[in-house]
């Protein structure tokens, strides 16, 4: 068994024998996703957060391991080491107190308790420490010479050796960290000289802030001098001020810095998590598919970004329309019909199926024109890392001889046709996943959003022909060489045929081989399980089954009288389980089916286009922008989000905002407050929705109180009615049976 399983068992609750064999798996070299997808029965069914937990849990370990083979090394080389002190540092797997455990014997500076040493006044210090000496005076005459001074510079240096042994007692701070537990505070004021600085206004909220983290005040140290001085007298005085001294000057200002680390590290993971859950949405968010793409960047001042896609992506036109033009506020009906028919010949001439807006700068504007061309319908496509993208290394590979314009009008319409596939091509960081994204832990921040990259990647599958390098390096098993070699490969030896083919692409091996294999997708391909998400070390199974049923594979991914035919619980063996053949069934039945939904299209408010047009009251429809622990930002078309907090979300309690809505998501909002002046926009979706008689069809159906009748849950079986009160997550309340949907 791993040295580290008990301890990740323990502390993610997953059995030892899961958290061993997943450990197994990750050391042979399995990658996360390649382990949830296709080692269920060896993991028990885990899925890719568990198996990222305990991923990320063992790094952490092995890095304490590392941290204490220094500290025994360090404390050995000194001669300190004891059988049981060595004992404790072997055991303990808590950093706090690992540095406590390390604390006396770690090289420092020089201090004023080691230039005591270095005087002679440690026996001093010792005898005072016992408190045994009725004249400490008397007795520091002796060590009076040297640098030693005088009884006072004696007495002084003894306390300060004292106040250092004190403050590197282990108990002594144990003691210190939970009054600071129960009693701390942590508290916020302004620059004087910054409070009027508009880029300080966004941060206003905290110019007199303050939040129990509880503080350790002075009167605290009876605690520990009831530990250190024991009765009355000239010596349990000394022992007193020492300790007082180790309190104010070592002890107090360690463990506050030590708090703030711990709360900024707290801070950091809780805001990770929320920028990994927004980016997974963005990532997951449903695509157009291969269609031909009109992809428009608004603009005022240097005019509109007009790009036309093929179905592939491919750039085949790009020109500039002046949509909105402010030198001639007063000629609205002509500045509608110049751009109008502009955007209508280019969509004749290409025969565009669909409009991508990007919602940047006259987004607003632009898209009431483009609304306006019949048969085309208009999504509305988040600008977020477009700018990176189209001044990085990636676009100039991909367009040469096109400038930044251009490419960045391309990535608004490759969104739309596959958010994932674009947004692969721009580093994590620069989408916009959060606030304060860059204020938090960067290596911590970068590790957690590639990790999320890789996991929607490999949910989704890539379609080896199609895919650019981009997208290849975040498949299961390959990465940027290997990426590189599959595009080199299929450049010069054309469309891959079969899976089998991709052992004879450059370095890439059996083990590289294993990983990828089931992610990667090869559609028209002579095995049709090439196109699904069967692992080709299970087509044995997938053939026997079709042999059973007496007909061929093709012929049982397309017949459902076939696949019921098929009895799973007879090909248990071995290393499949129940699990992996559900997983084959499934694929079986929707092969290379992808999991996120349809794009939709979307229309804002038409009474309202700037905050000044906003009226208490308001209900307005509205497009989930982000998401925080705080609450969620809404765009209602007035180029300023609204935030809805958390406590008008719904009429109940919500402890995770992402349970009911998701990045993208159209939702009805009522305005509650407009500060023009701060640009804060309050927003409720809780209220809209009592008081609407029906939930607008708009909505996707999160954050809805979804029920049926009386009557008819009493008709439903006991599953179907467990199924029905247990729905509730962040899809919605699902209903099972032929029970039709009913919102009130």
């Amino acid at each position: 068994m791993n040295i580290f399983t008990p301890i990740i068992s323990e502390r993610l609750g997953i059995g030892a024998s899961q958290v061993d064999a997943t450990l197994g798996l990750l050391d042979e070299g399995c990658t996360i996703p390649f382990i949830s997808r296709y080692r269920k029965e060896a993991t028990g069914n885990l899925d890719e957060v568990q198996v990222a937990a305990i991923s990320d849990l063992n790094g952490k370990l092995k890095e304490l391991q590392k941290r204490k083979d220094t500290i025994l090394k360090t404390i050995e080389a000194q001669g300190k080491l004891t059988d049981e002190l060595r004992q404790r540092i072997n055991t303990c797997w808590n950093a706090t107190e690992l540095e406590d455990l390390y604390l006396p014997y770690k090289p420092r500076r020089r201090t004023r308790a080691q230039i005591a040493r270095e005087q002679g006044l440690e026996p001093l210090a010792l005898a005072i420490r016992l408190q045994r000496e009725r004249n400490p005076e008397q007795l520091a005459q002796r060590f009076v010479k040297g640098d030693v001074k005088d009884v006072e510079a004696a007495l002084k240096g003894a306390k300060d050796i004292i106040a250092e042994e004190v403050s590197e007692d282990e108990r002594t701070r144990q003691t210190v960290r939970a009054v600071f537990r129960r009693e701390a505070v942590i508290s916020a004021r302004v620059v004087a000289k910054m409070k009027d600085d508009d880029k300080a206004q966004k941060y206003s909220d905290y110019f007199t802030f303050s939040e129990e983290l509880r503080r350790c005040s002075s009167h605290r140290l009876l605690a520990m001098r009831r530990q250190y001085v024991r009765g009355y007298g000239a010596c349990q005085t000394l022992v007193g001020e020492a300790v007082d001294d180790a309190y104010k000057r070592l002890v107090q200002p360690s463990i506050e810095n030590e708090f703030a680390a711990l709360s900024k590290e707290k801070a950091d993971d809780e805001a990770i998590h929320v920028f990994k859950e927004n980016l997974r949405q963005l990532l997951l968010a449903a695509p157009l598919g291969q269609k031909r793409v009109m992809g428009v960047d608004p603009g005022i001042r240097t005019g509109c970004k007009v790009v036309v896609l093929d179905a592939q992506g491919n750039l085949l036109y790009h020109d500039v329309v002046f949509a909105v033009r402010s030198d001639h506020p007063g000629r609205a009906e002509q500045r509608a019909a110049d751009p109008l028919r502009r955007f209508a010949d280019i969509a004749q001439r290409f025969q565009v199926e669909a409009i991508a807006c990007g919602n940047g700068t006259g987004s607003r504007e632009t898209a009431d024109i483009l609304r306006q061309l019949p048969n085309l319908p208009l999504y509305v496509v988040s600008e977020d890392g477009a700018s990176v993208y189209s001044a990085s290394e990636v676009a100039r590979e991909e367009f040469p001889n096109e400038d930044v314009t251009v490419r960045g009008a391309v990535s608004i319409g490759r969104r739309l046709m596959d958010p994932l596939a674009e947004l692969v091509k721009i580093d994590p960081k620069s989408i916009g996943v959060g606030q304060y994204q860059h204020d938090v832990d960067q290596a911590k921040l970068k590790h957690s959003l590639d990790q999320t990259v890789e996991l929607c990647v490999n949910t989704v599958g890539v379609d080896v022909n199609t895919a650019s390098k981009n997208l290849l390096t975040y498949v299961s098993g390959l990465g940027p060489a290997l990426a590189q070699n599959i595009v080199d490969y299929r450049r010069e030896h054309g469309a891959f045929t079969s899976r089998t083919q991709l052992l004879k692409v450059s370095r890439l091996g059996a083990a590289a081989y294993q990983q990828c294999a089931g992610f990667l997708r090869i559609p028209g391909a002579k095995n049709p399980l090439d196109a699904s998400g069967v692992h080709p070390e299970r087509y044995g199974i997938v053939q026997q089954m079709a042999n059973d049923c007496g007909c061929k594979v093709a012929d049982l991914m397309s017949d459902p009288e076939q696949r019921k035919k098929i009895r799973i619980a007879n090909y248990v063996k071995g290393d499949v389980g129940l699990p992996t053949l559900k997983d084959i069934m499934s694929e079986l039945e929707k092969p290379g089916r992808d999991p996120r939904g349809k794009a939709e299209t979307f229309e804002f408010d038409a009474r309202v286009k700037t905050p000044e047009d906003l009226v208490t009251g308001m209900e307005l429809p509205g497009i989930v922008t982000n998401i925080t622990n705080f609450g969620a930002f809404v765009d209602i078309g007035v180029h300023q989000d609204g935030l809805v907090h958390i406590s008008e979300v719904a009429n109940k309690f919500v402890r995770n905002i992402s349970e009911l809505f998701s990045i993208g998501d159209i939702v009805k909002v009522k305005v509650l407050t407009v500060d023009v002046e701060k640009k804060r926009i309050g927003l409720s979706i809780k209220q809209a929705l009592s008081e609407s008689k029906e939930a607008p069809s708009s909505f996707r159906g999160r954050g809805f109180h979804t029920h049926i009748p009386s009557f008819r849950y009493r008709r439903l079986s006991l599953r179907h009615r467990y199924r029905y009160r247990s729905s509730g997550n962040r899809h919605g309340l699902r209903l099972y049976g032929n029970v039709r949907r009913t919102t009130s």
